[in-house]
């Protein structure tokens, strides 16, 4: 059971993990993989209204979508695209990355392969990511503009949707503690937390909502870091 002040805290780490871009036309969409499908669909609907000639699918599989992705992230999002109608000829697919650094580094470069001028990115994620991507993305790719977005929908839409609101309070929190850490190992740039924040993360992880946090010691490696909670 979780209790009014636990839910409540979530909703503040919920809001908060969202940028809140204003979304507007980018050179390229790029989704970035994970096991929602729902990014994939958030990125046609920004293609369809067009927000961007071309989407980038980036993604390989983890322990958490190998059984309900089996080909890989990033090509089920682009089959996803196809099924909603997007003409092949305007899906990239990059099939390698296993976490969000690799995703922003391996979309960069197949991009420059591919000969495709980027001044803006549409960076599209669960809605919870929005903000480490952002600065994952802000720290690997600094030539370029960033402008975040996910699926439009409230805490409790999404935990109705994962059908396990614990675990998706847990991810909230692990998705706020590496924005707390992660600047400090140098892979993303640091992003102002207010204190009505960490306070809410705080008592989150006193009534045990952990089980996404990572540990000191895989913080100072560069996979551990990198991964995701829930990739």
């Amino acid at each position: 059971m979780i209790s009014a002040q636990a839910w409540s805290d979530a909703e503040v780490l919920w809001d908060f993990h969202q940028m809140h871009h204003a979304v507007r036309p980018c050179s390229v969409a790029v989704g970035l993989g994970s096991h929602d499908l729902g990014v994939a669909d958030a990125t046609v609907a920004l293609y369809k209204q067009g927000m961007a000639p071309l989407i980038l699918f980036t993604g390989a599989t983890s322990r958490t979508t190998q059984s309900r992705m089996p080909r890989g992230e990033a090509v089920h999002y682009r089959e996803r695209a196809l099924e909603l109608g997007v003409p092949s000829a305007d899906i990239l697919v990059e099939p390698r990355a296993r976490n969000t650094g690799e995703n922003i580094r391996f979309a960069r470069d197949l991009l420059t392969e591919s000969g495709i001028e980027v001044s803006s990115v549409l960076l599209v994620s669960k809605p919870y990511e929005e903000r480490r991507a952002y600065a994952t993305a802000r720290k690997l790719w600094p030539a370029v503009e960033f402008v975040s977005a996910s699926t439009p929908m409230t805490l409790q839409a999404y935990a109705d949707f994962i059908g396990d609101a614990r675990l998706v309070l847990d991810m909230l929190v692990g998705a706020l503690q590496r924005l707390l850490i992660y600047p400090a190992q140098g892979f993303m740039v640091s992003l102002s937390v207010p204190d009505a924040v960490t306070a809410a993360y705080e008592r989150l992880c006193a009534q045990g909502f952990t089980s996404r946090l990572a540990s000191i010691a895989s913080a100072s490696r560069v996979s551990a870091e990198m991964a995701d909670p829930d990739h």
